[in-house]
């Protein structure tokens, strides 16, 4: 009898350490999450600041080259210069979309939190 009393209290402590681990496993999976999405947080507020300025100073260089070429060209060529412009700033806008669209669609936000649950999957897939 008092092997099968001993069965029990083993299975009962296995299942608890296994809980812990569970617990402790899902615990440190929880901090990298939120260490990595306040990195995200940062990341993402940096780029649309510098996205930001850089709209507006790419608006104001346009804005001057092309008032500058204009005055330059305004008794002979303006509506070519200012078509040619149109053209230039039209195919700088699609470019920019272009690799804007292609950027997004690379993106990957919690990279390493994503990687860890792949491995811990792999990991419990193997010992059963």
């Amino acid at each position: 009898m008092d092997e099968t009393q001993h069965e029990p209290a083993g299975l009962l402590a296995r299942g608890k350490r296994i809980l812990r681990a569970v617990s402790e496993l899902a615990q440190a999976r929880l901090e990298l999450f939120l260490v990595e999405l306040r990195e995200e947080r940062i990341r993402l507020f940096d780029t649309l600041l510098l996205v930001a300025l850089c709209v507006v100073c790419v608006v104001m260089t346009l804005a001057v080259v092309t008032f500058t070429l204009v005055v330059i060209f305004w008794d002979g060529q303006r509506i070519l210069v200012l078509t040619l412009l149109a053209l230039a700033y039209a195919t700088g806008a699609g470019v920019s979309f272009w690799t804007l669209r292609n950027r997004l669609r690379r993106w990957e936000a919690f990279a390493a939190t994503l990687e860890q649950i792949k491995k811990d999957r792999a990991c419990f897939e193997k010992q059963s």
